[in-house]
């Protein structure tokens, strides 16, 4: 009967162990969900300083906020469709460098970022209307073989044809990619100083 209750006695006090160790990893995962809400409010205008909400939380929880700050800010860089995801990645950018108080590399990386944000745009403009003109120009030639342009331009619009859509869909996976690739290169050197 002693034998029993030791090993009953062991098994509590490993269960006891197991329930504080997923005690802390609970705690953790709630700070690092306080940070990305924090950041997830950055983003949206309702808190003007993430810096200062960060210095605002307790010196032991500082590292899980400052880590789920980081994760929240990174998924929010992203390759902008149109102004709005632009204006949201330089917000994010804005809220890591104010989270590291501006230091040196943090700007010379987030630099980086948004050069390769704006390149993007460009290159995406340059890519799309390189196509037009040149789906225009098949669609002209093999109209004027079958007469149809009757001494005067056709009107179309390249970007309706079948044969652009196919094309543009291809070139711009490749395009999001390319310019994916380069981001996730950059904030994964972001997140190696957060983590």
């Amino acid at each position: 009967m002693a034998e029993i209750k030791s090993t009953m006695d062991m098994v509590m006090e490993r269960a006891a162990r197991m329930a504080a160790r997923s005690a802390g990893e609970s705690d953790s995962q709630e700070l690092e969900r306080t940070g990305m809400r924090l950041a997830a409010e950055y983003i949206g205008h309702s808190l003007d300083d993430l810096g200062q909400a960060l210095a605002g939380q307790a010196a032991t929880e500082q590292m899980a906020v400052r880590k789920g700050m980081a994760q929240a800010l990174m998924r929010n860089i992203v390759l902008p469709r149109d102004e709005t995801l632009m204006a949201t990645s330089l917000r994010s950018m804005q809220g890591l460098l104010e989270m590291e108080r501006s230091a040196g590399d943090m700007v010379a990386i987030c630099a980086e970022l948004k050069q390769i944000l704006e390149q993007y745009n460009q290159h995406k403009e340059q890519i799309r209307k390189q196509l037009e003109d040149a789906v225009r120009a098949q669609l002209d030639q093999k109209l004027g073989e079958q007469g149809a342009l009757a001494g005067g331009r056709m009107s179309m619009d390249p970007a309706m044809h079948p044969m652009f859509q196919k094309e543009w869909v291809r070139m711009k996976t490749d395009l999001d990619q390319q310019y994916n690739q380069a981001l996730d290169q950059r904030k994964g050197m972001l997140l190696e100083r957060f983590s």
